[in-house]
């Protein structure tokens, strides 16, 4: 009689853990309800003082943040986050709709956020999102290509060089600095936001329409018609992308 064979073990993967931060007991309840229908292992804060102390033991991969917390409010734990090294994405649940309390957060090292009331489908996209750029974020960087080309444009990252038809195009530092942003991730639309932060590190002296300003610096040198781009595309409501 031969043995039974053994089960072929697997490795399991390691759930992904969000930790929330959220006074209200029943948006709390609910939330974690959901998340954890969706695969997440969720473990939940009631204040700022238990979210931060949390934070520290589980190392989230990703943290829902309300900003109207007793005690240590969201802004407070998100600077307590990242002076701790803590670079888990952070995504804020807002009640606030001024332009300055987001901004604060951005400063602050938020990557994204989400205003009360929102629906499910809504956080659940906003979520998969930041896990994915995270994770991208921790890969292998590729090797990146000595130069990029677009049209009649060759673009020259480590160089910091830029060809039109083979003549050097000058250009603004921050214009220079938003074109390696888009030609690092070609076809993809990059949000005001994403560039914001990328570029100019989000400083609350910053505008969404710099972007727009430094753009048209880009299509009026590097485009034939800068009134209809062919690569410089922008993206309503959006960012922008460039179309190869």
């Amino acid at each position: 009689m031969t043995a039974a064979a053994r089960p072929v073990e697997r490795p399991v993967a390691r759930e992904t853990r969000i930790l929330l931060v959220e006074d209200n007991a029943n948006l709390a309840r609910g939330l974690r309800r959901n998340l954890e229908i969706e695969g997440y292992a969720v473990s939940v804060a009631a204040d700022g003082a238990q979210g931060l102390v949390a934070a520290r033991r589980e190392r989230p991969d990703l943290v829902l943040l309300d900003l109207m917390l007793p005690g240590i409010d969201g802004y407070g734990v998100l600077a307590g986050l990242r002076d701790e090294g803590i670079d888990a994405p952070v995504l804020l649940l807002t009640a606030r709709q001024e332009e300055q309390d987001k901004v604060r957060g951005f400063r602050l090292g938020a990557d994204d956020y989400v205003t009360k009331p929102f629906g499910l489908q809504e956080l659940l996209a906003r979520i998969g999102a930041l896990l994915r750029r995270s994770e991208r974020a921790r890969a292998p960087e590729p090797a990146q290509p000595d130069y990029v080309r677009f049209g009649d444009v060759e673009v020259y990252p480590k160089r910091h060089l830029v060809l039109l038809r083979g003549r050097a195009v000058e250009l603004r530092p921050k214009a220079l600095e938003l074109l390696f942003a888009l030609v690092g991730r070609p076809g993809e639309t990059i949000s005001r936001h994403a560039l914001l932060r990328e570029v100019w590190g989000y400083r609350g002296d910053v505008l969404s329409r710099t972007v727009d300003t430094h753009m048209a610096e880009l299509r009026r040198k590097l485009e034939d018609d800068p009134s209809r781009p062919a690569h410089l595309i922008g993206v309503r409501k959006v960012g922008y992308q460039l179309r190869p």
